[in-house]
């Protein structure tokens, strides 16, 4: 039998652990490496440099391998010095309720297993990354430390003893550590009660408004039930895909109108669900629905601000609104009309941590299907489902009718997102230095009914800390406000994923029934003429459409 002896292990530094804008994101067999992940976890505690008996929380999203990562990280965790690990029962821990746990705690900080909407199972994706006190993910800053203290490693630390078993709450020890064992939902099913009006909510859904919530075989599954079943009341058939999968149902647990397909076919049928929902793989995702209508994560965003004073936890008004720059410009309009700031940040939710840090924001937002807000420091899937849910009770309106009606007073900001995944790493960069290149030569160019203006390779300084973010995504910007945004993503594990952003402005009414592909068909066209993206990548058709 082991014993609880601390052991340093000799290694040897891997070259590819620079994390992301979501830590590290690899094939499973990569973390099953002799010492990879082991190396990466050691790096993280070399850098953060806990002070002795910290408090730690732990979790993932169920996916394939997160039991066995969460016993190595425990083990390591011992004979690192931490005093305490707070893991979410069975070793799962949603994002947005790790942020939840971390803040409520105040724990020192904490580590999130997943690899987000990416496909799992022994065949797909992994990832691990750190967040820091606030409940948010580490900024550059600790990141590029891991990095390069992964490159220096020669040994890491790790205790010699039996497993903690990880089904049932209650403390258990690991040397002279604390393993205390979670429920995984409450704090964070708490939470969501202090901020919304689940009162109106369940008279609502007792009124015969029927919903369907999607958790695509992932983390949110849990969470939904206690929430949308045992607190709100809904009727069992409310929910679809609750239970967890360590390969999501071999789904790919991203939650957009591709790969949520069966709840899309669901809400474009016949006698329809008056609202649909979605979640990803660790639950910080959200795809919102309503009968036979999609509503684009941007104007998701810009409705939740512009209605904010109907939910209990936002009546008292918000100190300004954030979004990412390929997001789209309509929570701009409405931060306008409420005198209130509105800033454009990188992609990335670390950028919106320093902000609502500082009070500058109490909402935000990604085109990638993420929106948030100060109540922790992540992006939070099921917190966008019943703020719409909120919205709706006390409106009384349709999904559709709560959008048009915003487009009608606002605009409509015509959006959409092309993403070509899995490009060869050098096509990819091909495509966006030939753009680059030609940015000298496109102001003034006119493109049928476009005229270019400006085009820039997107840099950010932190209002914050003073911090500078550079080549964060090509923008080019025509004279009527319309913009192509080109950027390499962060998220994949294979090849290189590229975006295209689209985005028109609309203000006529007569116009806003027109679907975004046909109301874009023009800047789509451009895109693809000025990036000679098929010549050079041989993809004539997008993976993914939002």
């Amino acid at each position: 039998m082991p014993g609880n002896t601390i052991l340093t292990i000799a290694s040897s530094p891997y070259k590819d652990q620079r994390p992301g804008t979501s830590g590290l994101r690899k094939r499973v067999q990569v973390f099953q490496q002799a010492h990879y992940l082991e190396n990466f976890v050691q790096s993280i505690f070399d850098s953060i440099k806990p002070p002795q008996k910290a408090l730690l929380v732990l979790g993932g999203d169920g996916r394939y391998f997160n039991r066995e990562a969460i016993q190595i990280i425990l083990k390591m965790a011992a004979a690192n010095g931490f005093g305490r690990v707070l893991v979410g029962k069975g070793g799962i821990l949603s994002t947005p309720a790790a942020s939840c746990v971390i803040r409520k705690h105040a724990a020192f900080g904490g580590i999130i297993l997943s690899a987000s909407h990416n496909p799992g199972g022994p065949d797909g994706d992994f990832g691990i990354k750190y967040n820091t006190s606030n409940g948010g993910p580490a900024p550059e800053k600790i990141t590029d430390s891991i990095f390069e203290a992964s490159l220096k490693l020669t040994q890491y630390r790790i205790a010699d003893a039996p497993d903690v078993q990880l089904d049932k709450t209650g403390d258990y020890t690991l040397c002279d550590m604390t393993v205390s064992v979670i429920d995984a939902v409450s704090d964070y099913a708490d939470l969501m009660e202090s901020l919304f009006d689940f009162g109106a909510i369940r008279d609502l859904l007792a009124g015969g408004f029927n919903i369907r919530f999607d958790a695509m075989h992932a983390v949110t599954g849990p969470y939904a039930r206690e929430i949308f079943i045992n607190r709100l009341k809904a009727p069992e058939s409310s929910l679809m895909n609750c239970i967890p999968l360590p390969d999501f149902g071999k789904g790919h647990p991203d939650p957009n109108l591709t790969y949520a397909h069966e709840l899309v076919e669901m809400l474009y049928g016949e006698n329809t669900p008056d609202f649909g929902a979605a979640s990803d793989g660790d639950g910080d995702r959200n795809m919102i629905l309503g009968r036979n209508f999609f509503v684009t994560p941007s104007d998701s965003l810009a409705i939740l601000t512009a209605n904010a004073k109907l939910v209990p936890g936002y009546r008292a008004g918000l100190a300004g609104v954030a979004r990412s720059m390929p997001t789209s410009a309509a929570v701009d309009l409405v931060a306008k009309e409420l005198d209130i700031p509105c800033f454009e940040t990188p992609t990335g939710w670390k950028f919106f941590g320093n902000l609502m840090d500082a009070g500058k924001v109490t909402l935000c937002g990604e085109e990638s299907f993420g929106t948030g807000s100060s109540h922790i420091r992540e992006k939070d899937g099921l917190w966008a489902v019943l703020f719409w849910l909120n919205i709706v009770a006390i409106k009384k309106q349709s999904v559709e009718a709560i959008v048009r009606e915003h487009w009608a007073h606002f605009g409509r900001n015509v959006y959409s997102r092309h993403d070509y995944e899995a490009i060869p790493n050098d096509a990819a960069n091909g495509v966006m230095a030939h753009l680059k290149a030609e940015f000298a030569h496109l102001p003034g160019k006119t493109f049928g009914s476009y005229k270019a203006e400006h085009c820039d390779d997107f840099s950010y300084t932190d209002p914050v800390d003073g911090s500078t973010s550079a080549g964060q995504g090509l923008r080019i910007i025509f004279t009527d406000g319309s913009r192509i945004v080109f950027r390499l993503s962060g998220t994949g594990t294979e090849g290189a994923t590229l975006r295209i952003y689209l985005e028109a402005y609309d203000p006529v009414v007569a116009n806003h029934h027109l679907d975004a592909q046909t109301a874009l068909s023009e800047l789509i066209a451009i895109a693809g003429r000025l990036s000679e993206l098929e010549k050079r990548t041989g993809r004539a058709k997008p993976t993914v459409i939002t």
